[in-house]
């Protein structure tokens, strides 16, 4: 009889670690979709070489959502200080208006230092709309919603203004580069947003800058008593947030060589918050995951090109996408999958009456 105790078998443990981690479920609602377009495209998963440059259903997922991780990484930031950043969609607009503007303005559009300049034009007005909306929340003490809900509408018009409401194109090698160009055979917006991932996870999982975050958005009241200066925090977060966003509009504008006031980065501020929320940040703010950012904004577009895959109606590709992320997010529901996917607890039994309680139950009934 072996009297030695059992050992706990190291595939075990490894398995639970993998169940509870947070972005397991990400990936695998990122890859169910990639193999449901696998079931109406054979070739989806096939990457060729052409002219240098890579191509492929993949390819194109990577490179048209570069500018939705973006948008989502500074709104990730924002969540974490139980905020919310509306503007980016209206941030978007202005930095492609402003850029295309500089450049259909220039003698010379097709030169580096014209592009160089547009960029910091686009930049430096990111940073005073970050800004803004970090004062507004930090030091006069506006809900973020209605303070970033501002910039929503007024800075839609202000890129109207920019544009004069018309359409700006412009024809600028250089500046194309960022939205529409390839580097070492990847589209160069790919890369360009691969950098910005690993400089924020850098600044914010390899120094104090995270942690300060989370405690401001998890706690402010004991962030303020310890010490943290909170309101800086705030409005860092904002001027990321529209950095990121600025970005991202010059992707956008970059890729179609246009500006339009009107329809360029409209309502991407609601896949952002669907990006992040489905990555498992909290909208109450503290804890986030970056990792899970990236894979909710790919889930995002992903299900996007599922939309033009299957040949979804226009006017029902709305309605179409609600509801996959509705499943998206109750199928990541620990309550839940704990409710229908796991076996519920069985009730004891019923006690049994005799046959000398049965009148006096039926009294009682009476």
């Amino acid at each position: 009889m072996n009297s030695q105790p059992a050992r706990a078998t190291p595939g075990g443990g490894l398995g639970k670690r993998l169940a509870g981690h947070r972005l397991l479920w990400p990936s695998l609602i990122l890859l169910a979709l990639l193999l449901g377009n696998l079931a109406f495209t054979h070739d989806f998963f096939s990457v060729r070489v052409r002219n240098g440059h890579l191509y492929g259903s993949l390819i194109d997922i990577l490179q048209f959502g570069a500018p939705l991780i973006l948008v989502a990484l500074g709104m990730t930031l924002v969540i974490a200080t139980r905020g919310i950043d509306l503007s980016v969609g209206s941030t978007v607009a202005i930095a492609g208006a402003l850029a295309c503007r500089h450049l259909a303005n220039s003698s010379n559009p097709g030169s580096v230092g014209t592009m160089f300049t547009a960029v910091a034009i686009a930049l430096g007005v990111a940073l005073v709309l970050g800004l803004a909306n970090g004062l507004l929340v930090s030091r006069l003490g506006v809900q973020p919603i209605v303070a970033t809900l501002i910039l929503m509408v007024a800075g839609r018009g202000v890129a109207q203004l920019i544009t004069d409401g018309q359409i700006i194109t412009v024809s600028s090698g250089p500046y194309k580069m960022i939205g529409g160009g390839y580097w070492l055979m990847f589209p160069f917006a790919v890369l360009l947003a691969a950098v910005v991932v690993a400089l924020t996870a850098l600044l914010t999982r390899r120094s104090a800058l995270g942690m300060l975050i989370e405690s401001v958005g998890g706690n402010p009241t004991a962030s303020r008593l310890v010490g943290i200066r909170a309101a800086g925090l705030l409005t860092l977060v904002y001027v990321f947030s529209a950095v990121c966003a600025t970005v991202a509009g010059l992707m956008i504008s970059s890729n179609v060589s246009s500006a339009d006031g009107n329809n360029a980065g409209l309502w991407i501020e609601l896949d952002a918050i669907l990006a992040v929320v489905i990555g498992g940040t909290a909208l109450t703010g503290g804890r986030f995951s970056l990792g899970g950012t990236v894979l909710g904004a790919l889930i995002i577009q992903t299900l996007s090109t599922t939309v033009y895959t299957l040949g979804v109606p226009p006017e029902t590709t709305l309605v179409f996408k609600a509801v996959v992320v509705i499943v998206v997010c109750l199928v990541q529901s620990p309550v839940f999958r704990s409710k229908v996917l796991q076996r519920r607890r069985t009730s004891p039994p019923r006690p049994t009456t005799t046959a000398g309680e049965a009148p006096l139950q039926q009294e009682a009934r009476a």
